[in-house]
């Protein structure tokens, strides 16, 4: 599947947003595949339905012809009888290894086809509707698992609700990202889970803390018994786990201090997930000084009256702002009575600050608009208030 060219062409994403199988060869054949017909003998059966491709660059033209090709048995009515406008036996090869057996021509009622997704559908529902009258249940629209060609996407399988959503543009903004995540908790899990559900290139993971019992009850999914009785670590879990879906995903196996900092600077934005004040101060003045964007997440939650109660922050830091870094974020690694460090069962926190923090991500990367620009954002459990505060002028 040429996943450029169909993510860039609106009738082939919509074709492919409908539920269609469809496959576009790198020499130029669409094929649409899984469409229900009668043969002669009245029997339901599948063909695939082909067309010549016209492209302009990287996205489809208008078609330029309205035939299209059918590979299967001769397509009938419900009594057996042919269907009108069908040339059998064309034996026409369209590719190395397709040979059409049949040529459709069925032209609009105004004008031609506009593109290729008013063509496919028109015959689909020609070719498809006597077996429908049949047999109900029977549809053209598979909803396949596509894969990508090789090199061209950072997924194991197609995004198909991009293109539906018509957001591939927007995506694009992120491709060239290469986004660390240091500390991948609770916080930086979600983080994790977020960020590798776009397509940026790289994601670059900085633990060498153990996944634990207490981790999965703060972490995205459901670990197994078998998986934590390993011991992994946090790193190496969350790669396998996340590689499943796509490529791109680096575990580095070391907490971040003066040794491993430099494995930063040719990161493109970092997310800080950690609690540690001297490993943050440090990441931070290292990531200043190569002019690198970060967020830091912080949660202060306290337990009173056997109710949780606290504060999620998102203290941003870019070359537009930094001066406000120092008054937002403590780099003390004193505990006091913050019952974050023994009360993990609050996924749905550390899952909303990851958010807040992702969401800020993208605004910097202008894929959401940012009317604010607030370099800090604190959420108030209790009062379930958000405040925006240290911004910048656009």
């Amino acid at each position: 599947m040429s996943q450029k060219l169909v993510s860039r062409s609106p009738d082939l994403s919509c074709l492919l947003a409908d539920g269609y199988d469809i496959e576009v060869r790198p020499s130029g054949p669409l094929l649409l595949k899984g469409v229900p017909y009668v043969n002669s003998r009245k029997e339901v059966r599948y063909g695939i339905l082909a067309s010549e491709l016209d492209v302009a660059g990287e996205t489809t033209s208008t078609p330029k012809t309205h035939v299209a090709y059918f590979i299967g048995d001769y397509p009938c009515d419900v009594d057996g009888s042919a269907l009108p406008g069908v040339t059998p036996n064309a034996n026409k090869a369209l590719d190395k290894d397709i040979t059409l057996n049949h040529s459709l021509s069925r032209k609009p009622t105004i004008g031609s086809y506009q593109n290729y997704h008013e063509k496919m559908t028109t015959y689909v529902a020609i070719i498809s509707s006597p077996a429908h009258a049949i047999d109900p249940t029977v549809k053209a629209k598979s909803f396949p698992t596509v894969v990508p060609a090789d090199g061209e996407s950072v997924f194991n399988y197609l995004d198909t609700a991009a293109t539906k959503a018509g957001i591939v543009v927007a995506n694009s903004k992120l491709e060239s990202q290469r986004v660390g995540i240091v500390g991948v908790g609770g916080t930086g899990s979600y983080v994790l889970d977020l960020v590798a559900k776009t397509v940026v290139a790289e994601i670059h993971l900085f633990d060498r803390d153990v996944f634990l019992n207490h981790s999965a009850f703060r972490a995205p999914g459901a670990a197994s018994l078998g998986e934590l009785t390993k011991k992994p670590l946090k790193v190496s879990y969350l790669k396998d786990l996340y590689s499943k879906m796509r490529k791109g995903i680096f575990a580095h196996e070391c907490f971040v201090d003066e040794t491993t900092v430099e494995q930063l600077w040719n990161l493109t934005f970092v997310f800080l997930c950690i609690d540690k004040g001297k490993p943050k101060q440090l990441i931070v003045e290292h990531l200043e000084q190569w002019g690198i964007p970060f967020v830091d997440a912080g949660m202060g939650v306290q337990l009173v009256d056997n109710a949780l109660m606290g504060i999620l922050t998102v203290t941003t830091s870019t070359e537009k702002k930094r001066d406000h870094l120092r008054n937002r974020v403590a780099f003390g690694d004193g505990e006091g009575d913050n019952e974050y460090s023994r009360n993990v069962q609050i996924a749905d926190l550390n899952a909303l600050n990851a958010a807040l923090a992702v969401i800020k991500w993208k605004k910097l990367c202008g894929y959401y608009h940012d009317l604010a620009h607030e370099h800090f954002t604190a959420y108030t459990i209790s009062r379930n208030q958000l405040l925006n505060e240290d911004k910048h002028d656009a």
